[in-house]
């Protein structure tokens, strides 16, 4: 499991992974009892890289494990719904209530949005889920803390996030993480997208005859004239010549996007990552 140390105050990328973090599942559209399980393991690999590059590397959960610093300044880099942090900290904000302007504010409130205490640190976005926070060796129960926005972990027990964070330790007095997963879950048709790519994959591994398109665009035997798909144009189009392949390719990847979109800041520090 990669760990990255974060400044998680900042807007970061997750740590550059690339590519899936393992192998999808397989719904095999084909019998593949006669092939070496090594070439069916190297066709599934092949073929999740091929479909999560295809859909724009958008699918699959990567866990990841963070080790956040607390964020009490509210400095007015990350904007919520409202503004910036500090503006309804010091200053009343406006709001429209019932056709008319009220100006709302707490007073000397120690949070952004809200009067009472609220202890929070905030993570690289967008996080799918938290699995686990380990604080001083320590596992804290799933019901202490929340995940709002998909990047702000909520202390909800009462109890305080760690000012401080020593990154100089795995483990121990003074250190803690958060284990997190980043990404989108499989959607279901991705079980037979795979296991008929995976076939063809595996097929072509052993000599046998596959569906993918080869480089031939036209063959001529006894008079009768066959003409398949231009390869070059396929791939171009990011498509195979599959049919439940590139089913599936147009209906999560329609524009053929290469990857999803990302905004970056190059003001910004990026993610710290032991041994990069």
């Amino acid at each position: 499991m990669p760990v990255i140390n974060p400044i998680v105050s900042q807007p970061t990328d997750t740590g550059g992974m690339r590519g899936p973090c393992s192998d999808w599942p397989v719904q095999w559209t084909c019998d593949l009892s006669t092939l070496n399980p090594a070439v069916t393991g190297i066709a599934v690999s092949m073929a999740t890289e091929t479909l999560y590059a295809l859909t724009g590397m958008r699918f699959g959960l990567c866990e990841i494990t963070l080790r956040p610093c607390r964020d009490d300044l509210g400095d007015g880099r990350f904007y919520d719904d409202f503004g910036p942090p500090w503006v309804a900290r010091y200053w009343p904000v406006p709001a429209l209530i019932g056709g008319l302007w009220f100006n709302l504010s707490c007073g000397s409130c120690s949070s952004g949005c809200s009067c009472s205490r609220v202890s929070e640190v905030r993570l690289p976005a967008p996080v799918y889920d938290i699995t686990e926070v380990v604080i001083a060796g320590e596992v804290l129960a799933a019901s202490a803390y929340r995940l709002d926005n998909h990047r702000i972990l909520v202390r909800t027990d009462g109890g305080e996030w760690p000012h401080s964070n020593d990154l100089s330790v795995d483990s121990g007095e003074g250190a803690w993480s958060v284990t997190a997963r980043y990404g989108e879950p499989l959607p279901a048709g991705a079980a037979l997208a795979m296991g008929e790519l995976a076939c063809q994959f595996a097929k072509a591994a052993d000599g046998q005859d596959c569906r993918l398109p080869a480089g031939v665009q036209q063959l001529v035997r006894q008079g009768v004239t066959i003409s398949y798909p231009d390869v070059g144009e396929l791939f171009r189009q990011g498509r195979t010549g599959l049919y439940l392949v590139d089913a599936f390719i147009a209906t999560w990847n329609p524009a053929g996007l290469r990857q999803r979109s990302r905004v970056y800041s190059v003001d910004q520090p990026t993610v710290r990552k032991p041994g990069a």
